[in-house]
């Protein structure tokens, strides 16, 4: 959906789930949902915000340190919350008025900014779709070259989401595939030639 009548392309997805959770973020977590319940969760689909992944020891067992960096661009919360404002009027709609009983949070009845804004820190999560760490490009910042091959390493290709410059307008699943397919014409490419 577009947050606004003259935002340029939609900004805001929504995803509608048949159950509901009290857990303030995923990313820490599994999701232990409750049933009984749905959740209406807006989904920013061009954050400006950008996080960081470094190593966190010399040790290559150790996992790495991953800031995601929410809300670094303020603009990113401020859609956000126009982003719950919509889920708030869809989840309060009178066709669901059988199906709703009493939210989970008490922050899902709130009409306060600076409540939304502070519950909009705290329960941001990425939903799993993760993009850019291993950007593909031809300026000095990208890891790998159109081919998928990192760049000054021979015989190594990165085929996942990472090598997205930029975060897709939607889910990652199927640009991921058509990442994965693209590898592999590639490598039969050069086992061929």
């Amino acid at each position: 959906m577009r947050s606004r009548p003259d935002a340029p392309r939609p900004d805001l997805q929504f995803h509608f789930l048949p159950v509901g959770s009290e857990q303030a973020s995923f990313d820490e977590e599994s999701f232990q949902p409750k049933g009984n319940a749905f959740m209406v969760l807006p989904v920013l689909l061009y954050p400006k915000s950008r996080g960081e992944i470094t190593l966190a020891s010399d040790d290559p067992s150790k996992p790495p340190a991953i800031d995601p960096r929410y809300f670094s661009d303020e603009a990113d919360l401020t859609l956000l919350l126009e982003g719950h404002r919509m889920a708030q009027r869809i989840a309060r709609s009178k066709v669901l008025d059988d199906c709703r009983g009493k939210p989970l949070a008490a922050v899902l009845e709130s009409d306060d900014d600076a409540t939304l804004r502070t519950e909009g820190r705290r329960r941001c999560n990425t939903i799993f779709h993760p993009v850019g760490t291993c950007k593909m490009g031809s300026d000095d910042a990208a890891v790998v070259d159109a081919r998928l091959r990192v760049r000054g390493i021979d015989g190594l290709r990165v085929v996942d989401a990472s090598i997205m410059p930029t975060i897709v307008g939607g889910n990652t699943n199927a640009p991921t595939i058509m990442i994965a397919e693209k590898a592999a014409d590639l490598m039969r490419e050069r086992s061929s030639g």
